[in-house]
């Protein structure tokens, strides 16, 4: 499938396209199926032991959880009608269908234009029934997030990268979305009270941006684009939004149109959570919240202060349904983190053997009771024939 992959100079014409064209997807809005939802948590962290010895293929879990393989780079997965699953997994999500099953879609980090989405369906009872392209000949589709209106933004972690818009079904062709700005995208979070779109950059003197929906979102044609200022509020961090005048970076990058913007070390995986947004900088380890309503932001973890210093090489991020912020480790200790509302930090496992690998794509199924997420290189190192998507599920 075609990801209708465009120059600058058709953007414009690209303007007009409307989010009308995912309606009949056969997918259950994402907002209500998480309300349905969010009183079956996927784990309480004051029940979560110490993780155990690893096991034959490396992987440490706490008592009560269990894990499969289902899918791997180069084979097609099991129940499918075919697909290969594609290389370098990285950002994922899943989104709930109308038969009571899901859909898990997941990145591909490749250059070139051999990039995209790729997507697996599960029935009711968990198994796979299918897996297809959601989107292709893109390049370096890093992470992304999902919408409340149930379609997957992936993003480019390029200098001229985009963001596609993509119908979990494959029913559809994915879209760019060029008023949410060109430059190295990482990660997107949708703050629908505000109509708001959250957006990291991949560079150490990235930018923190928000895309604000002139006619409200869903629709993500047009709107304007703006950077994070942070300045000292009698000792509070508070954000000034300033508007970046030229999103499509015709004639200078995004970052450098507003002269005191404040740079940001690496952005990475970001998600919103009852009016906050979390996201996290590789550069220096860290993990930040932004109050959407105060406008305040401030750091909840940094390695060199905290007292338990677990987490390394932040990546992407996913909220549990009790509001415990997951960072997984691009690297570190192959870890994914948890941190409580209390501050505090717990892994909720680990593999060993998978060094050269990251932990990319955590995203829970509609139940919580599913996490899943890929090695993207795995224990072989390899970009290409490496990568592992794993269920992992509480069984209590």
């Amino acid at each position: 499938m075609s990801s209708m992959f465009i120059n600058r100079r058709k953007f414009f014409a690209m303007g007009a396209a409307g989010i009308g064209m995912f309606a009949g997807g056969g997918l259950v809005r994402h907002s209500q199926a998480t309300a349905a939802t969010s009183s079956a948590p996927f784990y309480k962290l004051s029940d979560i032991g110490s993780l155990q010895p690893p096991d034959e293929n490396g992987f440490m879990l706490p008592p009560g959880f269990s894990y499969r393989e289902v899918a791997r780079s180069g084979q097609s997965p099991g129940g499918s009608s075919g697909y290969i699953w594609h290389p370098s997994p990285d950002g994922g999500a899943c989104f709930p269908t109308d038969d009571g099953g899901w859909v898990y879609v997941s990145n591909s980090e490749l250059g070139r234009q051999e990039g995209g989405v790729g997507a697996l369906r599960f029935n009711s009872q968990g198994e796979i029934v299918d897996a297809y392209s959601i989107l292709s000949d893109t390049s370096v589709n890093c992470a992304g997030g999902a919408t409340p209106w149930g379609t997957w933004l992936s993003a480019e972690e390029v200098e001229t990268g985009q963001i596609y818009e993509c119908d979990p079904t494959g029913n559809n062709p994915g879209i760019v979305r060029p008023a949410l700005g060109t430059f190295r995208h990482e990660a997107a979070a949708i703050d629908m009270g505000k109509d708001c779109v959250y957006l990291t950059e991949d560079r150490p003197n990235g930018g923190f941006y928000r895309f604000v929906a002139t006619d409200g979102l869903p629709n993500l044609t047009v709107g304007r684009l703006e950077i994070a200022a942070v300045r000292d509020r009698g000792g509070l961090q508070e954000i000034n939004w300033l508007e970046v005048p030229d999103p499509l970076a015709q004639i200078a990058p995004t970052r450098n149109q507003v002269t005191d913007y404040t740079s940001f070390n690496g952005g990475e995986g970001i998600a919103f959570h009852e009016d906050d947004i979390y996201f996290v900088t590789k550069g220096d380890n860290r993990v930040w919240r932004y109050d959407t309503v105060s406008q305040q932001i401030e750091i909840i973890y940094d390695p060199l202060t905290s007292d338990n210093p677990i987490l390394t090489g932040v990546d992407n991020v996913v909220i549990t349904a009790g509001g415990d912020v997951l960072v997984a480790e691009d690297g570190g200790d192959m870890q994914l983190v948890a941190i409580t509302p209390e501050g505090e930090l717990f892994p909720l496992f680990k593999i060993i053997g998978h060094e050269r690998s990251e932990v990319c794509g955590p995203a829970f199924d509609p139940s919580y009771q599913r996490l899943y997420f890929s090695s993207q290189r795995g224990s072989s190192g390899s970009r290409l024939t490496g990568g592992i998507t794993y269920e992992v599920m509480y069984t209590g």
